[in-house]
């Protein structure tokens, strides 16, 4: 889920994601009837690129270029792929797949914090993708999340979904204050709505991109430029108030992290449910590893290993997981 600053933090503790995408397939129009397109705090639906509280619109692709004259060099296989080659009916192997989000979308789109650079797709053989419904923090969409979404369609791949959760920004934790069930009269009642909202919003984006998930992961981590506030149990509420969104919306959730991200966001705040694991620059059998009972977040179930190779997030199943495939993802 990102790159640069990743490695960096990972070796001292840290981890910050950095979900690759899909190149875009064929570009879908946003429904302009739902919030993903047009915010209430920007008015109608305009270009993220001009202002960071804009929302961003699916855009064209460049047509392809004339067809190359040179026939194309035969595909070859990944060998990241080598240890997870597939599934066999009632045996439990470790599972290859991938998640993405903005950072793959086609160069330049997303807000001006966010910007794409088209960081590279997931290898041919990952066999599932979690795909990243925000341009970063909330309220703010991934811009090609319908082209991702048709692109995992494409490959008949199964798919997941994950959400970052971010601190309200001052004008977002007033707007959104009321917007939720907790009571907005208190600071902490107004934060809850406000992860609430992030909530909504992002369930939006999804149904307008297409995208079909069990289970929706939410990514707790800081997120430069929208940083988290130094009171913890603060940070919690904007967490909680996320999770009982997707909850009453009919979804099981997930939290993305490492212990150390965690607790320096929410400190000792735990919704026990299940965990995908970050290892960051490294390689699978560490993210294996993480798997393992002492390795918990806040004390959930373990699913998904993820680590940084090769400028891309991949991400391996944990014992178990692979023969309950549908449970954690949506079989396009």
């Amino acid at each position: 889920m990102r790159a640069g600053w990743v490695s960096a933090l990972v070796l001292t503790g840290a981890l910050v994601m950095g979900c690759g995408s899909e190149p875009a397939a064929a570009p879908r129009s946003t429904d302009p009837a739902s919030e993903a397109a047009t915010d209430p705090a920007n008015g109608s639906a305009t270009d993220k690129t001009t202002d960071p509280g804009s929302q961003v619109p699916q855009t064209k692709r460049p047509s392809p270029g004339p067809t190359a004259t040179k026939p194309a060099d035969p595909p070859t296989r990944d060998p990241l792929a080598d240890a997870v080659e597939g599934l066999s009916a009632g045996v439990d192997e470790p599972v290859l797949g991938a998640d993405i989000s903005w950072p793959q979308c086609p160069v330049g789109m997303g807000i001006p914090q966010k910007r794409s650079k088209g960081a590279p797709p997931p290898v041919p053989e990952a066999r599932y993708v979690v795909l990243g419904l925000t341009n970063g923090p909330g309220f703010y969409p991934n811009p090609c999340l319908a082209d991702q979404v048709d692109d995992v369609r494409g490959r008949s791949r199964l798919a997941a979904a994950y959400s970052v959760v971010s601190y309200p920004e001052p004008q977002r934790l007033t707007q959104h204050a009321n917007d939720g069930p907790y009571d907005g009269s208190t600071r902490s009642g107004a934060l809850a709505n406000n992860g609430y909202a992030q909530a909504r919003f992002n369930l939006r984006t999804m149904r307008a991109a297409g995208l079909l998930t069990p289970v929706i992961w939410i990514d707790v981590e800081p997120v430069p430029d929208f940083e988290w506030s130094s009171d913890r149990a603060a940070n919690a509420m904007v967490v909680d108030g996320m999770a009982r969104g997707y909850r009453e919306a009919g979804f099981e959730i997930g939290v993305y992290s490492t212990t150390y991200l965690w607790s320096q966001v929410v400190g000792d705040f735990s919704l026990g449910v299940p965990e995908w694991r970050a290892a960051g620059q490294t390689s699978r059998e560490t993210a294996l590893a993480q798997c393992e009972p002492g390795r918990s977040i806040q004390g959930g179930e373990a699913v998904l290993g993820q680590w940084v190779e090769i400028g891309r997030d991949m991400n391996v199943t944990c014992p178990g997981i692979s023969l309950e495939m549908e449970r954690w993802f949506h079989q396009y």
